[in-house]
């Protein structure tokens, strides 16, 4: 639901005043550092950044997509740095759970994400493969109860602070299948790393590249209680509440 037009107005305005006042002037402060600093994320925090896309009823600002546009515009007038501390939560590290979340997944995960007390982020990319979905190595191996995820992902915004990742998987026996499947990942899930920061095409100091190890398993089935079922449809997959999402893309091998 949009804001009315005069509160998005002084959201607005607050915001460009941030950027102005606030962000501008530490661009330089944050190359040296390569971090951005603890008192401007609490600012962020307070203003709402980290849900604007996440709804009121979960403690996020409910933004439309025009609208979070035109934020996003006024952040683009200083580094991509700071909006890069919240840029997950607001989008990959959240929208499955807004889009297609059961109820209790979204209770246990969205007020927090929208709060900026849990950050995300999105683990696509991997050493061999870049950035191409289609040939995604990490596997997700269903044991007729749960998934089991097995690989390695690289170059992933906010690894090294993240508590909750949106994998991406293969699924399906078949070496070759092409069904590709995302999960939520929390940091605390037994069989998880994350490694330190590496640099990246020789950029001097630069964090830019994390590696996540995953060997966990992620409880996937549908319905709730004795009579849930298992679905012949891959879905994406949450730890919270045992259960997987709703929107499921039908057509893709039963594990």
């Amino acid at each position: 639901m949009a804001l009315d037009p005069e509160t998005f107005d002084a959201l607005i305005e607050t915001v460009r005043r941030f950027v102005a006042e606030r962000l501008r002037p530490l661009e330089g402060a944050v190359e040296d550092a390569d971090a951005i600093p603890a008192d401007i994320v609490r600012e962020m925090r307070d203003m709402g950044l980290f849900g604007l896309s996440i709804a009121e009823d979960y403690g996020g600002l409910g933004l439309t997509m025009l609208e979070e546009a035109k934020v996003a515009i006024e952040l683009g007038r200083t580094t991509p740095a700071f909006r890069s501390t919240f840029g997950t939560n607001v989008g990959i590290g959240s929208q499955g759970l807004v889009m297609a979340g059961n109820a209790a997944q979204k209770d246990t995960w969205l007020p927090r994400i929208a709060s900026g007390e849990i950050i995300t982020s999105f683990a696509l990319t991997e050493p061999d493969v870049g950035s191409d979905s289609g040939a995604v190595k990490t596997r997700a191996t269903f044991d007729g109860q749960s998934y089991r995820l097995s690989g390695t992902k690289r170059y992933i915004t906010n690894a090294d602070k993240a508590d909750l990742f949106t994998v991406m998987a293969r699924t399906g026996d078949d070496p070759g299948a092409r069904g590709v499947s995302a999960f939520l990942v929390p940091r605390a899930l037994a069989g998880v790393s994350v490694g330190e920061p590496e640099k990246k095409m020789g950029q001097k100091g630069a964090k830019v590249a994390t590696c996540i190890s995953t060997t966990s398993w992620c409880r996937w089935r549908t319905g709730s209680g004795p009579r849930a079922k298992a679905s012949r449809s891959r879905c994406a997959c949450s730890i919270a509440g045992g259960c997987t999402f709703r929107r499921c893309a039908s057509g893709w091998p039963s594990g």
